[in-house]
């Protein structure tokens, strides 16, 4: 079994357990007063002043996070790519209305990663509004994500000792 695989397989149990367990989204979540602590969600274009910063959305409200990386084609240059995924219409479909996105960075030698609150019942939305326009602009690859800040911090609290 590939490392990669392994690791998808260990997150979604890890998603299962939260999910059946009843974990709740205080337990999970990093404290955004916390000193350095980055927004937990973002309205808007991320890091842009006046940006609004929505409050963490408790567990149990059928959302998860979703986090897409939009692999770019390194053999073509980016206004060709950014030229391919207007005419496709990308930046007037993704995201869906009404999904939220949580953050949107730049990874340099890698793309765009775009961490999502998707609505359980709006995932296919999502997907076709990739599948319909970034292929072809983009590579990509889907991960369900969890918040694991304030957990890693307890556990180098109490366990560091």
């Amino acid at each position: 079994m590939s490392i990669t695989l392994t690791c998808r397989t260990v997150l979604c149990s890890v998603l299962v357990v939260a999910a059946t367990t009843g974990i709740s989204g205080s337990a999970w979540s990093a404290d955004p007063a916390a000193p350095g602590a980055a927004p937990t969600a973002v309205k808007g274009v991320p890091g842009a002043p006046g940006v609004e910063t929505a409050a963490p959305v408790p567990a149990g409200d059928d959302t998860f996070l979703l986090t897409i990386f939009l692999r770019h084609d390194e053999s073509r240059p980016l206004p060709k790519i950014n030229d391919e995924l207007r005419a496709q219409g990308f930046y007037k479909a993704f995201p869906p209305p009404g999904i939220e996105v949580v953050s949107w960075y730049v990874m340099m030698g890698i793309g765009q990663v775009v961490t999502l609150r998707v609505p359980a019942n709006r995932l296919r939305e999502v997907n076709r509004a990739i599948e319909e326009t970034a292929w072809g602009g983009y590579r990509t690859e889907f991960y369900p994500t969890y918040d694991y800040k304030a957990v890693a911090q307890h556990m180098r609290e109490t366990n560091g000792k």
